[in-house]
């Protein structure tokens, strides 16, 4: 099967759903799901949602439409994707992402939201409190603060460990940036390591964060959680290998991209409970009651060729806890 084939099986698309076909099943409830990638970008977590919606008895083409919406990295597409699916009346909107969830929010107070966000959902303002998240919002909170950067410092030591200063990149317009900056500042401090931050919030900042690292004598890059950074690995992937700079990042994706390291949360646990979360509310719970879940599964994935490339010797011990190593 050609690539594009597949792609086109797995992710799906509205159109396959044609409008008189909807016409005729008035009865089959439709979620609606919007993020801010391209549909290829997103394709590896949709079999995840299937599944979770598919364990509350869902299942896509049989009981259940799916309306899919994209903004191909343009988050000022959001707003406008999420209004068209509160006029398409889905019963549920997954919102994959901190600006999908904001754009959800500010789309509808009634059609129930289900949200995987990396970023704290209460400080956010999506809900009132994890447990009792109140109003038409739920979903799953995958990022876990201080205690996540501290241990990418720490693996970024275990095989760096002659560094002396560590850049961090962080999106300056991004609700989180200062929450990062501030527990990565302290882990650093924990551990004797001094921390450079560096900024980046459009294309065109990237060079000038990598150029900025350089002259700062950086021997290792840990890339802080943010939908814009997700958007980008393959570019971010790139540039720390032109510069020979020894990266970790917060997804699985951007070792794939050719990335060195990740460790964090599983996304794709994230979307399957959220496929789950849609699935309970469409047969009747309500979203304010549904406590906000956090991640429980962390996975630490490892790019060797990357790492032989920027002549890193991952010590073996390492590589033993890794959940994925591509050779």
């Amino acid at each position: 099967m050609r690539r594009r084939d597949f792609i086109k099986a797995i992710v799906g698309s509205a159109g396959a759903w044609p409008i008189a076909a909807r016409a005729q099943q008035p009865a089959t409830p439709a979620v609606g799901f919007f993020r801010h990638t391209s549909a290829e970008g997103s394709a590896h977590l949709l079999p995840a949602l299937r599944r979770g919606l598919s364990e509350a008895g869902y299942i896509e083409g049989k009981n259940l439409a799916i309306e899919f919406r994209w903004s191909d990295n343009q988050f000022d597409r959001l707003p406008a994707l999420a209004a068209d699916l509160v006029r398409r009346q889905c019963a549920v909107i997954i919102a994959g992402g901190n600006a999908a969830a904001l754009a959800a929010k500010a789309a509808t107070a009634t059609i129930p939201i289900v949200f995987a966000s990396g970023d704290d959902p209460v400080r956010m303002g999506l809900v009132e409190s994890l447990n009792r998240p109140g109003g038409n919002l739920t979903g799953i909170f995958f990022y876990s603060g201080a205690d996540l950067e501290s241990k990418q410092l720490e693996m970024l030591r275990e095989v760096v460990p002659k560094t002396t200063v560590i850049g961090l990149l962080v999106n300056p317009t991004s609700a989180s940036a200062k929450a990062a900056e501030r527990d990565a500042q302290a882990a650093a401090r924990a551990l004797g390591q001094q921390i450079v931050v560096l900024n980046a919030a459009s294309d065109g900042d990237f060079d000038t964060a990598f150029a900025t690292l350089a002259q700062q004598r950086a021997g290792a890059l840990l890339i802080a959680g943010d939908a814009f950074f997700t958007g980008h690995h393959d570019r971010l992937a790139a540039l720390a290998t032109r510069h020979q700079v020894p990266a970790i990042s917060f997804a699985r994706e951007f070792v794939a991209a050719g990335g060195m390291m990740s460790y964090g949360a599983s996304i794709t646990d994230a979307y399957q409970q959220a496929g789950l979360y849609a699935g309970r509310i469409i047969k009747g719970e309500k979203p304010a009651e549904l406590p906000v879940m956090q991640p429980t599964k962390f996975e630490l994935s490892v790019n060797l060729k990357t790492a032989k490339a920027l002549g890193v010797n991952i010590p073996e011990s390492f590589l033993l806890r890794a959940d994925e190593v591509i050779e």
